[in-house]
């Protein structure tokens, strides 16, 4: 699968066992086809339970993973990858990610190892997350395999115009995480009146208005069966060109996942 379903599942923080596996599960009996998880969120194991309890077959699911910043030194990328493929118990990550270009990351040392994986068959692609655009530059130029995704946060009050242009220019899809602003897109003016036209609510608004984008994916968290249906209903939702620029024009900006050591505050 090389073309990213619109919406997304997103695990973020939901490391209990049995919610984690039925709400995988119950996603991809809806309809989801992209599921996103990491090392560091701790339940790689139950999302591989959740995949294997679906009745979908594994190759209509594009699995995605990511490698903690403290394993990314060339022989831990190894390790990691080794430790995902067994906890989701699957043969192949379809897209394994660089989770922060912090800490142990060094392109030089870091990516050659993604390369490896590709080559061995055990990753279908290479994701970078959380990267500025001139460290994107960088990892062009060191790796061998093209960048598929670029996951970042993303939402109408964090539109990363410059990433989307980057994301279009280099043909990679940008994955937004945190894609209804951790629920304050439905404290916005603007939103909500393109969902009151739309008889929508603003989370699938925020939803839509991401789908609507040139090369951009979205993967939003719920533990809830009824949060999923709402979600991947945002897929219908057509929005027109007024109330993509309503959006659009948005000028309160703010970013949520903001650490002090985050690329962009270096």
């Amino acid at each position: 699968m090389d073309e990213l379903p619109p919406i997304g599942l997103g695990t973020y923080k939901n490391t209990d066992p049995e919610e984690c596996a039925e709400v995988v599960a119950a996603a991809l009996e809806l309809g989801y086809h992209h599921v996103d998880t990491a090392r560091a969120y701790d339940n790689e194991e139950y999302v591989g339970d959740g995949i294997e309890q679906a009745d979908t077959d594994r190759e209509d699911v594009f699995l995605a993973t990511k490698v903690w910043d403290d394993m990314l030194a060339h022989d831990d990328v190894h390790t990691s990858a080794a430790a995902s493929l067994d906890d989701l118990g699957v043969d192949t990550i379809d897209l394994l990610y660089v989770h922060w270009p912090r800490d142990t990351y060094d392109a030089e040392g870091t990516l050659p190892a993604f390369d490896e994986l590709r080559e061995e068959g055990k990753i279908e692609h290479v994701g970078l997350s959380n990267f500025t655009p001139e460290q994107l530059d960088e990892a062009r130029a060191v790796l061998d395999a093209p960048i598929f995704a670029h996951q970042v946060e993303m939402h109408p009050l964090l539109q990363q115009e410059e990433l989307q242009e980057y994301a279009r220019e280099d043909d990679h899809w940008l994955v937004a995480y945190a894609p209804v602003a951790r629920g304050e897109v439905a404290e916005v003016d603007e939103i909500q009146e393109v969902a009151e036209r739309h008889d929508a609510t603003p989370y699938q608004v925020s939803l839509a208005w991401l789908a609507a984008k040139e090369n951009v994916a979205a993967i939003p968290k719920t533990s809830s069966e009824e949060h999923l249906r709402d979600n991947l209903a945002a897929r219908e939702l057509d929005l027109s060109e007024e109330d993509i620029a309503t959006i659009d024009g948005i000028e309160r900006v703010e970013r949520f996942i903001d650490p002090d050591d985050a690329p962009w505050n270096q």
